[in-house]
C-alpha cells in the first residue's frame, strides 16, 4: 500500500512527461494522446524489465551514459519542437494525422526510454520496497507492474482532460497559432526536462 500511495503522489506531480502528454492531446485530440500513452506504457515496461536484470543499474552507475540519455531526450524534444514550428499547411496535416497514431506512440515510447530519471526510479526508489525475506524477482515483477498501470492510468485521465481543448484549438484560424505556441512550450517542456533530471 505505501507503494501505491508514493507511486500515485509521483505521477500527480507536473513534471515534462505530464506536460507534454497534456499539450499533444489538446493539439492533437485524444486519439493521438491514446497512442502516445500506448507508448509511455510500452517505455515504462522495458525500463522495468531493464532495472529488473540490472541494464538500468549499469546507466545510474555510469554518469556518461546516464548524460547521453538527457541530452538525447532533450533534443529528441527539440526536434519535435522544431518540427512543430516548421509544420505543414492544416489541409496537410489532417490527412497525415489520420495515419499518425503509429508516430505518436513511437514519440511517447523514444521519450520515456530517453527519461533518466524513469530509469532511475526502477533502480533507487522501488528496491526501498523489496522485501529481502520473499523471492526479489516476484515482488519487483509485480511493484514494476503496479507502477505502470498506476502511470497509465494516470496518463489517460490527463489525454481525456486535454483533449477537450482539442475542438477550440483547431477551429478558426487559431489552428497555426496554436501551433506556434505549442512549440515553444514543447522547447521550454526540452529545458525542464533538461533541468530535472540534472
Amino acid at each position: 500500500m505505501p507503494f501505491l500511495v508514493m507511486t500515485i503522489l509521483i505521477e500527480l506531480t507536473p513534471g515534462p512527461n505530464m506536460a507534454w502528454l497534456a499539450l499533444t492531446s489538446a493539439r492533437e485530440g485524444k486519439r493521438s494522446g491514446f497512442a502516445a500513452v500506448a507508448g509511455i506504457a510500452l517505455g515504462l515496461t522495458i525500463l522495468a524489465t531493464a532495472s529488473a536484470i540490472g541494464l538500468a543499474e549499469l546507466a545510474t552507475r555510469s554518469p556518461t551514459l546516464f548524460s547521453l540519455l538527457r541530452y538525447a531526450g532533450v533534443a529528441y524534444l527539440l526536434w519535435l519542437a522544431w518540427k512543430t514550428w516548421a509544420g505543414e499547411d492544416e489541409a496537410i496535416s489532417n490527412i497525415i494525422s489520420k495515419k499518425a497514431l503509429g508516430a505518436w506512440f513511437r514519440h511517447g515510447l523514444l521519450l520515456n526510454l530517453l527519461n533518466p530519471k524513469a530509469t532511475v526510479f526502477f533502480i533507487t526508489v522501488l528496491p526501498a520496497y523489496i522485501s529481502q525475506s520473499a523471492p526479489v524477482g516476484p515482488q519487483t515483477a509485480l511493484l514494476s507492474a503496479s507502477y505502470v498501470v498506476i502511470a497509465t492510468f494516470v496518463h489517460l485521465v490527463i489525454v481525456a482532460l486535454a483533449a477537450q481543448a482539442h475542438g477550440w484549438i483547431s477551429t478558426g484560424n487559431r489552428a497555426r497559432i496554436v501551433r506556434r505556441v505549442f512549440a515553444v512550450l514543447l522547447a521550454l517542456i526540452a529545458i525542464w526536462f533538461l533541468k530535472s533530471s540534472a
